[in-house]
């Protein structure tokens, strides 16, 4: 009879193996659960924390990306306003080099022909000087002697080639 001994069922047995897993149960449930619960609980948080900080540092850089592409635009637009600006103010100093040369070369030539206008009206003096000398030698030799149609002629010859080598040797 002993097997059946062991086969028996003991309720205060059973009873006790309760009461202690229940006792278990409840200890790890304070000891253990709770604290890794919390932990758990603090890990989440703070890895959340750590997302919202991350989205928020990836809107800050792209909204400091579309700053930077606004200022870049912005400087953009401003290095062609200066570009352009220098090509005017260029183009108009330009014009007045341009127009302060055209003066002055009107200004040369204003004073080139006045100069040949002065140098032309000297020769015409010396001219007329060259034929009132001319004239007077031959008005003396004239009234050295009668003038035929043959001398008359010869005169005026002469007369002709002598202005003629003036000239020449001038």
């Amino acid at each position: 009879m002993q097997s059946l001994d062991v086969i028996s069922v003991n309720i205060w047995q059973i009873l006790a193996s309760l009461a202690n897993l229940v006792l278990l149960f409840l200890m790890v449930k304070k000891f253990l659960y709770k604290p890794v619960k919390k932990m758990l609980e603090q890990r989440q948080n703070t890895i959340q924390s750590d997302y919202d900080e991350a989205s928020e540092a990836k809107e800050k850089a792209l909204a400091a990306e579309k700053e930077y592409a606004e200022k870049l635009r912005g400087a953009k637009e401003e290095a062609d306003g200066v570009i352009k600006s220098a090509v005017n103010i260029a183009n108009e100093r330009e014009k007045e080099i341009l127009a302060q040369a055209k003066l002055k070369a009107d200004g040369i030539i204003r004073q080139a022909e006045s100069d040949a206008l002065l140098e032309r009206k000297k020769a015409e003096e010396g001219i007329k000087k060259e034929i009132v000398e001319v004239s007077s030698l031959l008005t003396e030799k004239m009234l050295e002697r009668e003038v035929s149609a043959d001398d008359h002629k010869h005169f005026i010859d002469s007369f002709i080639e002598s202005i003629g080598d003036e000239n020449a040797a001038n």
